[in-house]
């Protein structure tokens, strides 16, 4: 394949994946489990999710690492397995890649609050994402994708941390926005164009959105998006917001509605387009079908 940001500039419309959360869950990670677990004890549980995804379309798929930054795996009492755990998730997905998809290392929120509205420090969570960085680059992917980001500062110790490591692997870095009166903002209080001023200064390559929202107010957020920054972008929408039905969570925005709608993604020029919570293999084969039909 052809690196990453050559076939953005190109003007290429890529799809990424869908959820993995509530793929593993249907697969039987037990609650209270972390997922990054599974690349440790059940892998092939890992290379099924990515084959389904990478059948359905998918030109990117994402480790099983979103919480594997020795901060985040303290919660689980796990954080001496960090290299481990990363090693193995992207050994996973490579194995399943084949040289048909990039391999995106995720990596999340530490699960910590930054002085001085919590107790860690910006020294301990830039340490903490330079060694998940470090692993992922180790272990070969193709890109890192800071995501679900809602403190600007967080985003851009981890985006540093990346491009640190490894000044020429590509690094695409997501917030997540609610809406308001006031137009979108993080819970932290960062708004769209300040996420973009911020994560491109602290050197992220792609910028864009994931999760929290369904394809409609994505579509508001991407234009918001385009107006502050000429960087590539990605919006990785929600099948719509969570439902409780008979006990059980559900998302209900369909493949068809999902697809439809982000039709006006790539009008905006959206450069990856993507699922996030309650997506599943079906989504993005839609998306994959309206990419490759507004293309021809």
């Amino acid at each position: 394949m052809r690196p990453l940001l050559e076939r953005l500039a190109a003007g290429e419309v890529l799809v990424g994946d869908g959820a993995l959360g509530t793929m593993l869950f249907e697969r039987g990670l037990p609650p209270g489990e972390p997922p990054e677990s599974l690349a440790l004890t059940r892998p092939a549980v890992l290379e099924e999710v990515a084959r389904l995804y990478r059948d359905a379309g998918a030109d990117m798929l994402e480790t099983d690492t979103f919480g594997g930054s020795p901060l985040r795996l303290a919660l689980h009492g796990i954080e001496s397995r960090t290299e481990a755990v990363n090693r193995a998730a992207v050994q996973a997905v490579r194995r399943v890649a084949e040289g048909r998809a990039y391999v995106a290392g995720s990596c999340g929120p530490s699960g910590r609050l930054l002085e001085p509205y919590g107790d860690v420090s910006r020294d301990a969570v830039s340490e903490s994402f330079r060694r998940q960085m470090e692993a992922l680059i180790a272990a070969g992917v193709d890109c890192v994708c800071v995501e679900t980001m809602t403190d600007l500062a967080e985003a851009q110790l981890a985006v540093r941390a990346a491009k640190a490591v490894s000044p020429g692997t590509p690094v695409i870095a997501t917030m997540t926005f609610d809406p308001t009166p006031r137009g979108y903002f993080t819970i932290m209080g960062t708004s769209v164009a300040a996420a973009a001023a911020g994560l491109a200064e602290a050197g992220a390559d792609v910028i864009g959105s994931n999760c929290g929202n369904g394809i409609e107010h994505m579509v508001a957020i991407a234009r918001e998006f385009r107006r502050a920054s000429t960087l590539p972008l990605i919006i990785q929408a929600n099948a719509g917001l969570p439902k409780t039905v008979a006990g059980r969570t559900v998302y209900d925005e369909t493949p068809a509605f999902l697809a439809g709608k982000a039709r006006e993604l790539v009008a905006i020029g959206v450069s990856i387009i993507g699922g996030c919570c309650g997506t599943t293999p079906e989504h993005i084969r839609a998306l994959r079908a309206m990419v490759d039909g507004v293309r021809r």
